[in-house]
């Protein structure tokens, strides 16, 4: 499978409500995440896991997301997918991510993500 292949599989897993399941399934024990902007980077996967449970359990009510555009740079395992996300989140209200992602591969897991929002 082409990294190409695994990001895609990822975004559309999380379309489909599975988030969790991408992110067992595609990122690695060391994985380092970060919100660019918006504080530091969160390093290994039971932490990340973590946040990604935070942000989960702050959903109210999930409209829908998409992707704009995914690249791969396969040689040097580098993959990019420009996504939306539109969700009710509690206490807040409805929120229209726009984000680009960057993810670096080690093998078949990403071991670093970088997310920049607009």
């Amino acid at each position: 499978m082409t990294y190409r292949e695994r990001i895609k599989d990822i975004y559309d897993l999380m379309a489909t409500g599975k988030m969790l399941e991408a992110f067992e399934l595609y990122y690695g024990e060391n994985v380092v995440m970060v919100d660019l902007g918006h504080g530091e980077p969160t390093v290994g996967k039971d932490a990340n896991r973590l946040r990604e449970i935070a942000f989960l359990d702050m959903l109210e009510e999930f409209h829908g997301m998409g992707v704009d555009a995914i690249t791969a740079d396969e040689e040097n395992g580098i993959t990019m997918v420009e996504n939306w996300m539109s969700v009710t989140l509690k206490g807040i209200g409805r929120v229209e991510y726009k984000q680009v992602a960057v993810q670096r591969w080690e093998g078949d897991f990403i071991v670093e993500e970088k997310f920049y929002h607009s």
